[in-house]
């Protein structure tokens, strides 16, 4: 004879079911519904010096924009003098709108199909240009296009097969009397901004392609204050994968002792970071609790040696013996401040101290007086599911720093519906079992 069931023992048992089997089978569940892709992100850091760029810069370089990227990431350093005085949410806005129209300009540029189109390798002025010899040309395309767009489904590194139509509709913003379907507009840019934040002189601006856009969730700012310095840090869900990129401005200084300061700036940024929190559960508010972080900016650590050997042996291109004295290397060696965090091996010249305009580092003939070059600007990562392509620095003289970029690789999780339903399908008729035979045998 069976012994008598103790009441509420069947509710308790049959609540605990489900939760035992999520415990159990949540990694092959989640397997079940779960794809994972992998997105090409290009970052890129750059003190200008407080130097308004002209409008017609040429960045292409710097973006890497053979290899297009599905996400841009750019971090800017002294876009405004860091002694004008201003307060954060005061700062002179006309800088940022000039770079905002640069990096549009560059990443929506495709140059057209010679054998259609004339190349504009110029944008022309509205008077000259005349957007009928290439608007019947596309238009059918892109609103055929406009009604097959993506099903919710990311197709990573999916780059747009038709340069000439994004090449053309870019002229297109010249000519003010051209009417055209608003879903043409739209269609026409490959690039959209997602966010840009401006912090004194710290700018970061955030450029994702459009069919990426609607996959982007929990978009959230924060800014941390250090002295004229700190940091704007940008969280983010891209699909299920939660992403962090800082951009940076740590205390400048060649003492002996300067690096401690930067360690100290560094670890406050760490600390202060904070994300509002969002009605998702298990969305992150902290820097090191993201999966992918990407940390960039003018972290400002210097080489350990004497002017005269540091040009030495940057005449010999020595640049593995010039690392074993960057500072930041030994803090990523002692796994104090940066534990975790990984940077690529720097295969090119120090980026910081140049003349303006010149393709000569200061000496002591230079007005500001000399100083040791240093890799001062600089790309570090954290968190698996990342890998690093390309880490290099662009050529451009405007400034006194040269810009860095570094090419990622990085995985994502996508969740797919229908994945979901059939696992969903699976995991209740498991339930359903373990509820029978838990019956069956008691």
């Amino acid at each position: 004879m069976a012994a008598p069931r103790m009441a509420g023992h069947e509710d308790s048992q049959t609540k605990a079911a489900p939760y035992k089997l999520r415990r159990q089978r949540s990694e092959i569940l989640r397997a079940q519904y779960i794809d994972v892709g992998e997105l090409r992100i290009c970052t890129g850091t750059w003190n200008v010096g407080t130097k308004c760029p002209p409008i017609d810069l040429d960045i292409q370089e710097w973006l890497d924009i053979d290899e297009p990227a599905d996400i841009y990431v750019l971090g800017f350093q002294e876009i405004i003098s860091l002694g004008a005085g201003y307060m954060i949410g005061t700062e002179d806005t006309r800088p940022v709108a000039v770079w905002e129209q640069i990096i549009h300009e560059t990443l929506n540029k495709k140059c057209p199909d010679k054998s259609m189109f004339e190349c504009l390798s110029d944008f022309p002025s509205p008077a000259r240009f005349n957007p009928s010899d290439c608007v019947l040309a596309i238009e059918n395309e892109l609103l055929s296009e406009y009604n097959n767009d993506s099903d919710g489904e990311l197709h990573l590194l999916d780059n747009p097969k038709s340069p000439t139509s994004a090449r053309c509709l870019q002229s297109l913003d010249l000519a003010c009397d051209v009417n055209i379907d608003d879903r043409v507009k739209r269609k026409r840019l490959q690039y959209v901004r997602l966010i840009s934040r401006q912090m004194v002189g710290l700018f970061l601006s955030v450029w994702v392609q459009r069919s990426l856009q609607k996959h982007i969730q929990n978009l959230r700012v924060s800014i941390v204050g250090v002295d004229n310095k700190g940091s704007i840090s940008v969280s983010m869900s891209i699909h299920e994968t939660h992403f962090c990129f800082v951009c940076c401005h740590l205390t400048a200084g060649e003492k002996n002792g300067d690096e401690l300061k930067r360690n100290a700036d560094a670890e406050k940024i760490l600390r202060r970071t904070v994300f509002s929190p969002t009605d998702r559960v298990g969305v992150p508010q902290r820097i090191l609790d993201h999966e992918r972080v990407i940390w960039l900016g003018d972290l400002n650590y210097r080489l350990n040696l004497s002017y005269e050997t540091t040009h030495e042996l940057i005449s010999k291109q020595d640049w593995d013996r010039l690392f074993e004295k960057d500072q930041l290397k030994r803090e990523l060696g002692k796994g104090c401040t940066f534990d975790g965090w990984v940077e690529g091996a720097i295969r090119f010249a120090p980026t910081y101290k140049y003349e303006f305009n010149s393709e000569k580092y200061v000496s002591d003939a230079s007005k500001s007086g000399r100083r040791t070059p240093a890799w001062c600007d600089r790309i570090l990562s954290y968190g698996k599911g990342t890998w690093l392509l390309s880490y290099k620095r662009a050529e451009l003289t405007c400034s006194d720093h040269r810009p860095v970029t570094a090419v990622f690789i990085s995985e994502v999780e996508v969740f797919v519906h229908r994945k979901f339903q059939r696992a969903l399908k699976f995991r209740n008729a498991e339930v359903e079992a373990y509820h029978y035979w838990g019956r069956k045998h008691f």
